[in-house]
């Protein structure tokens, strides 16, 4: 195999991610690149020869592949039983898929920046952009493409998908709460933690903001909320209830773009990742996985403990 295509090959991780945040489901992010790999080598020989820029040829044609994707999506969405949520991945999941500069990198105040870009709140928040808005908001804000590019890959002029971005980030505004330092969501989410483990509810109370909502997705596989449940108190006794229903579930501490997270096992197998928002010192939103078709990452890469 020579060097060009070893290249080629060494994208894979990038476009994942990349894809990852446009359709927000690694079995979508995954369909996508090997779409994409497929139409790469459909080509002849002579036709790769011919381009110059094997990563933004790739880069190029995830983006189509992925905007027509969330085309057909939010059809698929309108059937899909219950509440939908993004797939919760591990904060390191795609660490080396970004390309950032090195400035990027050693900046702390953007370093975090791209780990919220693998948040379940914002990509709750890119469920609400229109695809193209998406699809620009996470090539430029996320993956530093120019807004050229992107015009080809939206078939725009790149007035436009200026205006896509901006709209994008209007979203953002508007829809997310300011991102609290990790440090301080890890500490109320360690407060909730205690607070839950404690089973009483004037305690929980305490650690949940007056207008909390909770949202869980079981995809009509496993058994969850259908619609969101409102309120502390509401919520509160949500919580409490799964608690005494499912008195085998073990908790683990994991890392997602949120902050501090919960992994739960029932009998060794993984059933749930719960994420958590926090706002003015406390929990705001609270955001249950139990589809097991968006756990299949935690299922495989992280064994029980011994």
């Amino acid at each position: 195999m020579d060097h060009h295509q070893d290249d080629v090959f060494g994208e894979r991780r990038r476009l994942t991610s990349l894809a990852y945040r446009m359709t927000g489901t690694l079995s979508d992010a995954e369909d996508v690149v090997q779409e994409t790999y497929v139409r790469w080598y459909r080509m002849t020989d002579a036709e790769r020869a011919g381009i110059l820029n094997p990563a933004g040829w790739l880069t190029t044609v995830a983006s189509r592949i992925s905007l027509d994707l969330l085309t057909s999506a939010r059809r698929r969405r309108e059937q899909y039983v219950g509440q939908w949520l993004p797939e919760p991945v591990p904060l390191d999941l795609f660490v080396g898929g970004e390309r950032v500069t090195a400035s990027v990198v050693d900046d702390p105040l953007e370093r975090v920046a791209l780990d919220d870009s693998v948040s379940t709140a914002l990509l709750v928040v890119l469920e609400s952009m229109t695809p193209a808005e998406r699809v620009a908001f996470v090539l430029h804000d996320i993956f530093d493409v120019p807004f050229p590019e992107i015009a080809e890959i939206l078939g725009r002029s790149s007035a436009a998908v200026r205006q896509l971005a901006t709209a994008a980030r209007r979203h953002v505004r508007e829809n997310r709460t300011s991102v609290v330092p990790r440090a301080e969501h890890d500490r109320v989410v360690r407060a909730f933690q205690h607070a839950s483990r404690s089973g009483g509810i004037e305690q929980l109370l305490r650690v949940l903001a007056p207008d909390v909502e909770l949202h869980s997705d079981g995809g009509g596989v496993v058994r969850a909320a259908l619609n969101v449940v409102s309120g502390a108190d509401r919520v509160a006794r949500f919580l409490l209830g799964i608690a005494a229903k499912r008195p085998d579930m073990r908790l683990e501490e994991v890392e997602t773009g949120d902050g501090l997270a919960f992994l739960f096992r029932e009998y060794g197998e993984v059933v749930s990742v719960v994420n958590l928002s926090v706002a003015d010192e406390a929990v705001t939103r609270v955001w249950i996985m139990m589809n097991p078709h968006k756990l299949s990452h935690w299922r495989t890469e992280r064994p029980a403990a011994q």
